[in-house]
C-alpha cells in the first residue's frame, strides 16, 4: 500500500491538486523524469499545502500499462495537473481522459516545481513527449 502524506498550493487564487512525479517522499525529492514507472507520485494541494505520497513500486516494475495505472492512482487522489519529465501516448490518453492536464519537462526538486506552478510557469503539453514503455 501507498504511504501517504500530504501537500498544497495556490496559482493564481485557484486552489487545486497538482502531482509530480518524485525519486523520493518529501518536497526535497527530485522530479523523476519517468510518469509511469516513477519511484513516488507527490499530490499536492494547491491550497493547504498537504500532499500525498503514492509509492509507485508495483507500477515501477509493471510489463505494461504503468502510465494508465499511475494515472488511476493520481486521478483517484483528485489531482487536476501532472507534472513529470516524460509522459507516453497511452498515459497521455488517459490522463486527458480523465481531465488532468499534462506538463512534460519537469525538472528540479518537488520545492522547485511547485514554485514555478505558483508563479505560473508551468506549459501544459498537447501530446505526449515519450514512446511507450519508456
Amino acid at each position: 500500500m501507498a504511504a501517504e502524506i500530504t501537500t498544497t498550493i495556490r496559482q493564481k487564487g485557484k486552489t487545486m491538486k497538482i502531482a509530480v512525479t518524485s525519486t523520493g517522499k518529501t518536497l526535497e525529492s527530485e522530479v523523476d523524469p519517468r510518469f509511469g514507472r516513477a519511484a513516488y507520485i507527490i499530490v499536492v494541494d494547491t491550497d493547504t499545502k498537504e500532499f500525498e505520497v503514492i509509492d509507485n513500486n508495483e507500477n515501477k516494475n509493471a510489463f505494461k500499462g504503468a502510465g494508465i495505472q499511475a494515472a488511476a492512482a493520481i486521478s483517484q487522489k483528485g489531482a487536476e495537473a501532472l507534472i513529470t519529465g516524460y509522459c507516453g501516448p497511452n498515459a497521455f490518453t488517459a490522463l486527458n481522459a480523465g481531465g488532468i492536464r499534462v506538463a512534460n519537462d519537469g525538472k528540479g526538486t518537488i520545492n522547485d516545481v511547485i514554485e514555478q506552478f505558483r508563479a505560473g510557469n508551468i506549459i501544459y503539453a498537447e501530446d505526449a513527449n515519450a514512446e511507450g514503455h519508456w
